[in-house]
């Protein structure tokens, strides 16, 4: 059944509708205006859609002003000027929350910087290029959630806070008070793929997207302290399945009709084709050590020039969970690398076996031989001793798609993550305002890149 909504329609709906009408209501924000001696040109932002809706007063006040937020009323008519079908002919015009134009910070034509604007998020968010933006991660949600829907799976809502790590890193950030609260210490957490499992062995198909937390250090434009990241889960044991899900999912959300399968190439080929590329690269390309962010973005970029699966990297490079090859040295998995952003999705098949994964956990250091007692990662390695089924997984940084996707339709110019979503935290940044002071060590990491 078609959901009907009592809500009054936005400009979006009105300019799709193309009618006139007898009486409507617009409210929203002056994106622009232009006055003539007998009329008034005002475009009128609700957010809904990046064309706005002109408006025509015959009679208007000193006090309409760019970012003035209004309520007007009158009637659709087609529209005498190239662009639009209709505008909206006022009636009466209400100010219901005024601005001044002298201390507005985003002013109309000033060519706001990008670290201005980062300065003053929650005015950020009224730019048309972050307003497209937000639309944009909006739709993508949406695409991808009905992909996954129509495939089978259940969402589900996974814990935020956590007393396991599932990358092992170190990089999570600590609940003071989770020790006295829970009894254990406590993280905010960096990845659902733990618990993820957990769903999985009990429903088969599932997926989430939520928050996830990292107390990273770096101030590349690839990390957040605070991101969103979709994962999923199901029943099977196939890296050719695995990675033809994503990349069908993928070509769902974006809206590719293009019959070419993406490339997939092994992590020692790859290798391969980084030393026969002649490139200077920072850190020279290594069959032991893992692939740089240069690295990935010449791949993507220069060598395949799109998108490209890297897989079955060594063992000693992955994660503890992680199925084995029948080499013994590699792990099925596999990086997904595209343009602008270098890795965009990480998968693998996970390690089924109570024994393989026993011993993984032990070299990790995550669990102690004879050790019987209860610890964090307990359950985990529980789910395998209780009617374990083959599965596999992926995890996908929300924000990275949008950086790969929007610069692809002219958004998120500068190629960062912290312009794909509305209200980014990375070090040293929090709140909605900001005074930009970096300390000594911070400057001179900014130069070198800048350099």
């Amino acid at each position: 059944m078609r959901p009907v909504s009592r809500l009054p329609q936005t400009i979006k709906q009105l300019l799709a509708s193309g009618k006139a009408t007898s009486f409507t209501t617009i409210t929203g924000h002056i994106r622009s205006i232009r006055r003539q001696k007998q009329v008034t040109f005002a475009l009128i932002d609700d957010g809904s859609c990046a064309e706005g809706l002109q408006a025509v007063l015959k009679n208007c006040s000193d006090s309409l002003t760019f970012g003035t937020a209004v309520r007007l009323n009158g009637k659709l008519i087609p529209s005498r000027g190239p662009g639009q079908d209709i505008e909206l002919l006022v009636d009466s015009a209400e100010v219901v929350g005024p601005c001044d134009p002298s201390t507005y910070p985003l002013q109309a034509h000033s060519g706001n910087t990008t670290e201005f604007l980062r300065s003053n998020l929650h005015l950020r968010l009224r730019t048309q290029l972050m307003q497209q933006t937000m639309r944009l991660r909006a739709d993508l949600k949406s695409a991808i959630e009905s992909f996954l829907n129509a495939s089978g799976f259940v969402y589900c809502h996974t814990p935020i806070i956590t007393g396991i790590d599932a990358e092992g890193g170190g990089e999570s950030f600590r609940v003071e008070e989770g020790k006295e609260f829970f009894g254990a210490p406590a993280h905010l957490t960096v990845s659902s793929q733990l618990h993820l499992e957990a769903f999985q062995a009990a429903l088969g198909r599932v997926y989430t997207l939520s928050p996830c937390f990292r107390a990273e250090r770096s101030m590349t434009g690839r990390h957040l302290a605070e991101f969103w990241m979709l994962e999923a889960e199901w029943t099977s044991s196939s890296l050719d399945e695995l990675c033809g899900f994503v990349e069908d999912m993928l070509k769902h959300a974006i809206g590719d009709t293009l019959d070419h399968a993406w490339p997939r190439v092994t992590f020692h080929d790859a290798i391969k084709i980084l030393e026969a590329s002649q490139q200077s690269f920072a850190f020279p390309p290594h069959p032991s050590q893992p692939l740089q962010s240069e690295h990935e973005k010449y791949l993507a970029e220069v060598h395949f020039k799109g998108p490209v699966f890297v897989i079955n990297y060594p063992k000693a490079m992955k994660p503890f969970y992680m199925r084995a090859n029948d080499d013994g040295e590699t792990v099925a998995c596999f990086d997904l690398l595209v343009p602008r952003v270098g890795e965009l999705i990480g998968g693998s098949v996970r390690e089924e076996r109570e024994d393989a994964l026993r011993r993984n956990m032990l070299q990790a250091g995550l669990i102690s031989e004879g050790d019987m007692a209860e610890n964090a990662y307990s359950s985990y390695l529980s789910l395998r001793q209780h009617g374990s089924l083959p599965h596999m997984g992926f995890g996908m940084g929300f924000e990275r798609l949008l950086v790969w996707i929007g610069a692809e339709k002219g958004l998120v110019e500068t190629g960062s993550v912290r312009e794909a979503v509305g209200m980014p935290r990375w070090k040293g940044r929090m709140g909605i305002r900001h005074n930009t002071q970096l300390d000594s060590t911070e400057w001179i990491s900014l130069l070198k890149r800048l350099c």
